[in-house]
């Protein structure tokens, strides 16, 4: 998705050892990323260790790439949310805390943790 150039640059500078966290998260709530969803319409979630993630994806592809690595074929429904939506609303939106990761099956996943996605959100423009 163009949308998500920015998120992935920054994500792909992290990766490298140099980003900023400020601008990835300026980056992550203006991109526009891919939510799946459960077979009842509901926000597809993991919760790991007592907290909870969703994966969201830059683009069909990652998704598709996740969907195939459990083993999910054929049609798969998501929404397409900015990413202040997902942090301001989806995450919020559960009983535990949750975060999410962004595309965890591809080459540079990255996760944003619930307490981190909270404290950084005041950096943000």
């Amino acid at each position: 998705m163009a949308r998500c150039a920015d998120l992935v640059s920054e994500i792909d500078a992290f990766h490298q050892g140099f980003g900023q966290p400020a601008q990835l998260i300026a980056a992550l709530r203006t991109s526009v990323l891919l939510v799946p969803l459960t077979s009842d319409d509901r926000v597809w979630r993991v919760v790991v260790g007592g907290v909870g993630w969703v994966g969201v994806f830059t683009s069909e592809d990652e998704y598709a790439a996740f969907m195939s690595a459990r083993r999910e074929f054929g049609a798969a429904k998501y929404h397409a949310l900015s990413g202040s939506r997902i942090l301001d609303d989806v995450t919020t939106s559960f009983a535990d805390a949750t975060g999410i990761v962004v595309d965890p099956c591809g080459d540079r996943p990255m996760p944003f943790p619930p307490a981190v996605g909270q404290e950084v959100d005041s950096w943000a423009i």
